[in-house]
């Protein structure tokens, strides 16, 4: 699994942080870390970090994108906040 982070990454609903597990054709999982939206543009399907914002605008920073021909799956995982689990959750 390649994994794609940056800087400062967002949280989600309940303060964790926020990632997208990407399911290639080739059996590959991508995943991006901070990224809370994506968006398909033209022939790639794009995320982004918005800030907490709800929609895609000129201020969000794209994270990573991937052709959309080539993905099978995109799952949204949340940290755990309850501070008894290290791992991510599927949402």
């Amino acid at each position: 699994m390649s994994t794609h982070t940056p800087s400062g990454t967002p949280t989600g609903l309940h303060g964790g942080t926020v990632c997208f597990d990407i399911t290639l054709r080739d059996g590959n999982v991508e995943r991006v870390h901070g990224a809370d939206a994506y968006e398909p543009e033209r022939s790639m399907t794009t995320f982004f970090r918005t800030d907490g914002r709800p929609t895609v605008d000129c201020w969000s920073v794209r994270m990573a994108s991937f052709r959309t021909d080539e993905i099978l799956a995109i799952r949204r995982l949340d940290a755990a906040v309850d501070g008894a689990s290290t791992g991510l959750r599927a949402v």
